[in-house]
């Protein structure tokens, strides 16, 4: 490794090391992550609530749009995967299967990568927020859904969303 290469590394390194350590300082129930274009969020926020069948809870916003989406991601089984699911415009009160079937825009799994790039299923509220979080295929997902579109928001996310901040 040329002498050049080893100071780039370094560089990058203290560059990306303030923020995982910002990560790991904060619960994830209080992260908030941004696409690599900034221009989607997701802001997670505490459950209140120990009987929850989901996991985590979080509302994706985008730039200049008054889009809000509503996100929660769930423990399954065989495999145990976190399984993830963002909604827009969905009922209130008492929804049935197919009305939250209209107002969902994506579903999949949801994995969190840590400090040294390793990937697992995204941890839960209460344990400290990861480096970044993958939503496979989110970007298409929107892209084919409404909130895109003539008048609307133009542009799909990266399917990664890094940490940003740590919001109490």
């Amino acid at each position: 490794m040329s002498k050049r290469s080893s100071l780039a590394l370094v560089a990058a390194s203290v560059l990306i090391l303030p923020g995982f350590a910002a990560a790991a300082d904060c619960p994830l129930s209080n992260a908030v992550y941004a696409d690599r274009d900034g221009t989607y969020q997701l802001k997670f926020s505490p459950l209140n609530s120990d009987a929850a069948a989901a996991s985590n809870q979080f509302k994706m916003t985008v730039k200049d749009s008054k889009a809000v989406l509503d996100g929660y991601v769930m423990p399954s089984e065989d495999p145990a995967r976190t399984i993830g699911m963002v909604m827009f415009n969905c009922p209130e009160g008492d929804a049935t299967g197919a009305d939250l079937d209209a107002c969902t825009i994506w579903q999949g799994p949801v994995y969190g990568v840590d400090d040294k790039g390793a990937i697992d299923n995204l941890p839960g509220e209460k344990s400290n927020a990861v480096a970044s979080i993958v939503l496979p295929a989110i970007g298409p997902a929107l892209r084919d859904s409404s909130i895109l579109g003539e008048g609307k928001q133009a542009v799909a996310p990266w399917d990664v969303f890094s940490f940003k901040e740590c919001v109490k």
